[in-house]
Parts: C-alpha cells; sequence; structure tokens
C-alpha cells in the first residue's frame, strides 16, 4: 500500500505554491481611501464621547483669553490678532495636544499593535485620526470666532474663511500632534511635548506680532498655526489682500502635508517595533 504526500493531493492548501498560497492565507489589502474612512469614522465615534468636555475646556479657553485681552487691545490690528489667534488656539488645544496624548498613550500601551494586525495602510491610522480629532474643532473655532468678533466689533463679512483655515491649520497641527506621540519615548514625554506646543500657539498667536521682539518674531513664523492666523486676520480689513491670504493657507497646506508624512513615517516606525 502506497502512501501518497499531502502536498501532492489536488484539493490539499499545501499544494497551493508559493504567492497564491500566502494570498490565500493572507487576504488582499485594504485600499487607503475606504480604510481612511473606517478609521475616521472609528476615531469619530471614540472621541465624541471622551472627547467633547474637552473641546468645551478649549473653547472657554479662548473666549476667556479675549475677554481678558479687551482690557488691553483697543482695536484694529491687534484685535484682528487676538480673536483670529484664539479661534486657532481652539484648533492647537485639539489638533495638536490631544493627538500629540492619545498616540502616545497608544504607543505606550501597545495599542498600535492592534492596527499593525489589520490590513489597513500606515497612512489611513493617521490621516483617519488626524481628521477626526480636526473634525471636533469646528464648533469651538466657530463659537469662539463670532464671539471674537462681537467683543471687539469685527465684522463678520469674511468669517466663511474659516471653512479653508480649520482643515489646513488642523491638518498642518495634527500632523505635528500625531508626529510628537509617535516619536516621543514615554507617553509622558508626549502629553509634556503637547502641552508645550499648544502653549506655543497661546503665546505667539494670540499676541499681537507688533509687541513682540524680533527674536520671538523668528520663532512665531516657524509654527504652523501661525499662517492660518494671519489667513483668518487679514479678512477682517475692509479690503482683504487676497493674495497674501491665499498665501498663509498655501503655507498651511504645505506644512500640513509635510507634517502628516512625517507622523506617518513615525507611525510605521513605531509600529514595527
Amino acid at each position: 500500500m502506497s502512501v501518497v504526500p499531502a502536498e501532492a493531493l489536488p484539493g490539499s492548501a499545501l499544494a497551493v505554491e508559493g504567492p497564491a498560497r500566502e494570498a490565500a492565507e493572507l487576504g488582499p489589502r485594504a485600499r487607503l481611501w475606504p480604510a481612511l474612512v473606517a478609521v475616521y469614522r472609528a476615531q469619530l465615534s471614540r472621541a465624541r464621547v471622551a472627547r467633547i468636555p474637552l473641546l468645551f475646556v478649549a473653547t472657554f479657553q479662548s473666549v476667556g483669553i479675549m475677554i481678558l485681552m479687551r482690557g488691553v487691545v483697543d482695536g484694529g490690528g491687534e484685535a484682528q490678532a487676538v480673536v483670529a489667534g484664539s479661534a486657532v488656539l481652539v484648533v492647537a488645544f485639539v489638533a495638536l495636544n490631544l493627538l500629540a496624548q492619545y498616540f502616545g498613550q497608544l504607543r505606550g500601551s501597545g495599542g498600535l499593535d492592534h492596527y499593525a494586525t489589520l490590513p489597513v495602510p500606515p497612512a489611513a491610522v493617521v490621516l483617519g485620526a488626524a481628521g477626526a480629532y480636526a473634525s471636533f474643532t469646528v464648533p469651538g473655532t466657530v463659537v469662539t470666532a463670532v464671539f471674537g468678533s462681537v467683543l471687539f466689533g469685527l465684522p463678520l463679512t469674511h468669517l466663511w474663511i474659516l471653512v479653508a483655515v480649520i482643515p489646513l491649520a488642523g491638518a498642518a497641527l495634527a500632523g505635528l500632534g500625531a508626529a510628537l506621540g509617535l516619536l516621543a519615548p514615554r507617553p509622558e514625554l508626549a502629553t509634556l511635548l503637547g502641552q508645550l506646543g499648544m502653549s506655543a500657539a497661546l503665546l505667539l498667536g494670540v499676541l499681537p506680532a507688533d509687541r513682540m521682539p524680533e527674536a520671538v518674531r523668528f520663532t512665531r513664523d516657524l509654527l504652523p498655526s501661525t499662517y492660518g492666523v494671519e489667513a483668518f486676520a487679514r479678512t477682517f480689513g475692509p479690503h482683504p489682500d487676497w493674495a497674501f491670504v491665499l498665501g498663509d493657507l498655501a503655507v498651511c497646506a504645505g506644512v500640513g502635508v509635510v507634517s502628516l508624512a512625517v507622523a506617518t513615517w513615525a507611525y510605521r516606525r513605531a509600529a514595527v517595533r
């Protein structure tokens, strides 16, 4: 009686050769856009409960700063800078600070291992999480901008520019926050870096640039949120210079692409460890 090797049987899994066998076991990898949408929805649902109270804190913080600055700033360009900086500060609090904490905790707790087992592109994880956190900034930013405009007597005519400022500044700050959280060796350090980034956005974005020393102005130009603040502040005048507004928004978009690319690289680097 002869024994037929298992790999010779036509219905055996061992009869499947190399690449075909691997494909049968692992299955196809998810495409970027469907995976991104799935991660975005999951993160939005998760953050809806955990982050809404902090969003109120971010909004009240910005409103309180404007009320305090009302006694110092009379109006004009300084008032425009305060309102624009306070509005973008809401974006920095959520997209930079909270996202840095989230990815820092995810890396420290081993949560990246869960995403690493899924057939999801790294870019989808980073972009989905960044988009979800940036989406939570919309209500607080709009409320802050409207309240500040009324408080300082600024026109509400061009507040529609927030449709561009929020996603572009949010992308730049969210990419920076995700990169800080993924590159930090410990969750505590990620939290510290997120807090420092938000403090920089507060001090360099809300205070009028004309009152800053030259060295501080140079540091201000290195902060991604500065260009979102400048783009928004320029629209308060009776005749905005749209070329400069578009230029500031283009810088935000460019920094957003670079920072999200760095965050994606940092995610790959952290996931393989």
